[in-house]
Order: structure tokens, then C-alpha cells, then sequence
């Protein structure tokens, strides 16, 4: 079905191209700057320069204040705060201690701004512009918006009538406001920051004033000759840590989909004892058992002393000294804290599954595996993909149990990163031991790449995705 798109009245009329509008098509917002500015009056058009001039010409008195308050205080904070960052970005600071005299005639030594300090101050600067320049033209949305209710409805909404609006409407924008800005302020602000890290000198070497040095970093990482940092460690870990993640998350949900089927079985008595018994693990912090788990596993530790004490082995088994056991003990180990998860995520769908798919299925002559297959097997997966890519995202950067269980154990002489080192803990180690803050951005760019592209491709591959229909 094709619709053609036009713009409000205005003694213009602006025609899109037609477009196909399927189920949940949601037409664009015919509120646009472009708009405003083709056909918006002269109050309209003057809310590019006064912020809530529109609105204040059509009696909306609190939004136009707001606006025009959001405006004086965007050009105060530009001019007092964001120019002298902007100023000193550039360079990042001098670095230069320089004396100056204070009011009583006494020189005072001035320690000059660190550049990470600068760094911050700078980047806060340019992503809160670009917030500025986006409530600007919501500012000018709002007036010509203002100006067509006006003019089709003989008045702009009151205050009355938006905030009813956003509380039943637009109740969406107003609860997703709050998350939103959370989102801004604690992941989109610290991953700028930690990109822009990625193209300085800031290591230990120049703790305190650091310059850019454009590509260099990435340079080093792809390169063979670097001692802390180089291709062959990269791939290493990288390789490593997707085996790892792998394993993490398709072991954990398989033999946790299989213990909860069978305490789901008919014939299994004592199911809440079993249920409770796994989740046992759960209610431990996870802190504490590795950490006893790392003791234990030592080459002198209670597991390796027992063994020899009974005769089963005549020299302590490598647990955290060999390559090969150090990656198998993390991984073994990994799945007695998972697995309680898994369990309890698959007992909620199997008892959700509908007794009436495996009745049509027996009378269908199909058997265990069969239903297994076409009706379980199908159902789950639908249900626990997203779940899924969480959870090997989460493996990804499952600091905890490589960090405190294996330490990144073995750790070649000489070597930044460990055989059991995740990108993660690999990023921890070089930031907070070594101080190479900008290598630990660096890679903690490309473990953010991994991450999105493998989630983003495997969701959308997925019938979750595509056929969201499917089992309501």
C-alpha cells in the first residue's frame, strides 16, 4: 500500500516520495527545522536566534521560558566554560609549571592543568554542544509545531495539555528520558573519552602532559616489534577470548538445558531439592568461591595434596602453569557458577511450553528426540537468543572469573597479557598496572567492535528478530 506525505497546511504543500507502509509503519514527524524554516512565520523563524519566541507568541509562556532560560545559559556556559577547554584541546595543556604573584606581592608556583584533565574537560565540551545544537532544533520544532496547532486548531496546546499529553500520548518519552540520559552521561561520554584516549601518548611515560599522536597507538598494536604491545599477543588474546566466550555460553546453556529438563521430567522426584541444590551457587558471591577455587588449585593447594596423598598422582597437576589445564580449569570452573543461571532461565520456558505442541506432536507418531527437536529445542532458542547474546557478550568481558580464578595464568616472562588473559583483563592489567592508558583504550575500541558486530549479526539473524510473531 503507497501513501503520499505531506506537509501540514501551510499554503505550501511539500510532497515526499511515496513509500510502502507495512504493519507498525510510523510516519515521520512533519515537525522538522527544514519545515520551520520553509514555511514558519516570522516569530517561528526568529526561534533560531530566540529560543522559545514562537512559543511565547502563542501564549506557551513556561515552554518559552524554558527555552529561552536553556539558551542564556548554553551561551554563558560556551563562553565561561567550554571555550577555555575547547581552547586548550589542541595541545592538551602546556605542561609548564610557571610562578605568579598573588595578591599579598608572594610568588606562588601554579601547577599547570593535566592533560587527561583537559582531555576530559575537552571531549564533556564537544559532546555537550552537539546536545546543545539538538535542543536547538527541538526549539525550533517546538515553534513551528506551535504555529500549525495554532493555526488548525485556533490555539498551541497549553501547559495543561502537554503534560497530560506526555503522561498519556508521549508516556513513552517521559519514562525513557530518565534511562536515556543515564545512557548519555555513563556509557556514551566515557566511550568518546575512552576513544579520544586511543590517539594520545598518555602512558607511563607521560603521566601528566600527553599529546596527540593520530594513529601511532593503532600502529603499535599491528605491529610485530612492540614488546608490551604487539600483533602476535593481540591475536592471541583476541583469539582466546572468543574461543573462551564460546565455550562459556554454549556449554553452560546446553548442560543447563539438559539438567532442567530432566528435573523437569515427569518421573524425577524431589525437583525443588535439585532446583535449590543448583542454585546454591548463586547465593555464594561469586568473589569468594574463585577466590577459594584459585587456592585450592594451586600447585600446593588442598585439591593437588589430596590427590597425592591418596596415590593418584605423583607431582602436583598444572593447574595455572600449563597453557592447555589453565584454560580448560577456567572454563570447567566457569561452568559450576553458570550453570545454576541456565538452569533456571530454561525451567521458567519449559514449564511455559504449551502441553497441547506435544500432544499434536505424539499424535503425529513422533518421538522423544522428534519432539525434542520440533517443539522444545525451537521454542527455547526462540525465547533465550537475546539471553544468549547477552550472556557471550558478558563472557567477552567476564572479568571476575579469569581476573580472580587464573589471574591471566600462565604469564609468559616478558609478556603484558596472560594465557588465560580475556581483552578485558588484558585492558585492566595494562591501564592499572602498567599505566598504558592509551593501549588499554586502544584495545578497549576494538573489544567494543567485536562485541557490537557479533551481537548485531547474530540478533538480526535471528528468528527473534525476524518473527517476532511467531509464539504469541
Amino acid at each position: 500500500m503507497a501513501e503520499t506525505a505531506v506537509a501540514p497546511k501551510t499554503g505550501h504543500a511539500r510532497v515526499r516520495k511515496s513509500k510502502k507502509m507495512g504493519k507498525g509503519y510510523i510516519p515521520p514527524d512533519p515537525w522538522t527545522v527544514r519545515a520551520a524554516l520553509s514555511h514558519g512565520d516570522i516569530f517561528t523563524r526568529l526561534s533560531v536566534v530566540i529560543w522559545g519566541l514562537g512559543n511565547l507568541a502563542r501564549k506557551q509562556f513556561f515552554k518559552g521560558i524554558c527555552f529561552l532560560a536553556a539558551e542564556v545559559a548554553s551561551i554563558v556556559w560556551i563562553i565561561l566554560g567550554a571555550a577555555p577547554a575547547l581552547k586548550e584541546l589542541p595541545g592538551l595543556g602546556t605542561g609548564k609549571v610557571i610562578k605568579v604573584k598573588d595578591a599579598d606581592g608572594f610568588w606562588q608556583t601554579k601547577v599547570p592543568t593535566p592533560s587527561v584533565v583537559i582531555l576530559l574537560y575537552g571531549v564533556s565540551s564537544v559532546v555537550l554542544i552537539l546536545l546543545i545544537i539538538w535542543f536547538w532544533s527541538v526549539a525550533i520544532r517546538s515553534a513551528y509545531k506551535a504555529q500549525m496547532l495554532a493555526q488548525s486548531e485556533g490555539h498551541a496546546p497549553t501547559f495543561k495539555e502537554d503534560c497530560r499529553d506526555l503522561l498519556s500520548g508521549r508516556a513513552w518519552l517521559t519514562l525513557m528520558t530518565l534511562p536515556t540520559l543515564g545512557i548519555f552521561i555513563f556509557t556514551v561520554l566515557p566511550l568518546v573519552f575512552m576513544i579520544s584516549m586511543a590517539f594520545t601518548s598518555y602512558d607511563a611515560e607521560h603521566p601528566s602532559k600527553f599529546d596527540w599522536v593520530g594513529l601511532k597507538n593503532f600502529g603499535t598494536l599491528f605491529s610485530t616489534k612492540g614488546t608490551t604491545v604487539n600483533l602476535p599477543m593481540f591475536m592471541d588474546v583476541l583469539v582466546w577470548t572468543l574461543v573462551w566466550a564460546f565455550f562459556a555460553t554454549f556449554l553452560n546453556f546446553f548442560l543447563g538445558m539438559f539438567l532442567a529438563m530432566v528435573i523437569e521430567r515427569p518421573t524425577t522426584k524431589l525437583k525443588g531439592f535439585w532446583r535449590g541444590l543448583f542454585s546454591m551457587s548463586i547465593a555464594v558471591p561469586q568473589f569468594v568461591s574463585l577466590l577459594v577455587m584459585n587456592q585450592m588449585l594451586q600447585q600446593d593447594g588442598a585439591i593437588n595434596r589430596l590427590l597425592m596423598n591418596w596415590g593418584w598422582i605423583s607431582q602436583p597437576l598444572p593447574f595455572f602453569t600449563d597453557v592447555t589445564w589453565a584454560r580448560t580449569t577456567v572454563i570447567v570452573i566457569n561452568l559450576w557458577v553458570g550453570i545454576p543461571f541456565t538452569i533456571m532461565q530454561i525451567t521458567g520456558i519449559l514449564e511455559n511450553i504449551p502441553a497441547e505442541l506435544y500432544e499434536a506432536a505424539k499424535l503425529d507418531g513422533a518421538n522423544w528426540w522428534q519432539r525434542f527437536m520440533n517443539v522444545t529445542m525451537p521454542y527455547i532458542i526462540f525465547v533465550l537468543t537475546p539471553y544468549l547474546i547477552t550472556t557471550f557478550t558478558g563472557n567477552v568481558n567476564n572479568f571476575n572469573v579469569i581476573y580472580l580464578l587464573s589471574g591471566g595464568a600462565p604469564t609468559p616472562v616478558g609478556a603484558s597479557a596472560g594465557k588465560t588473559d580475556l581483552l578485558i583483563t588484558w585492558l585492566y592489567k595494562l591501564t592499572v598496572d602498567k599505566n598504558n592508558y592509551n593501549m588499554g583504550a586502544v584495545i578497549g575500541i576494538f573489544t567494543f567492535i567485536v562485541l557490537a558486530v557479533v551481537s548485531l549479526i547474530t540478533y538480526r539473524s535471528s528468528g527473534s528478530y525476524k518473527n517476532e510473531e511467531a509464539f504469541r
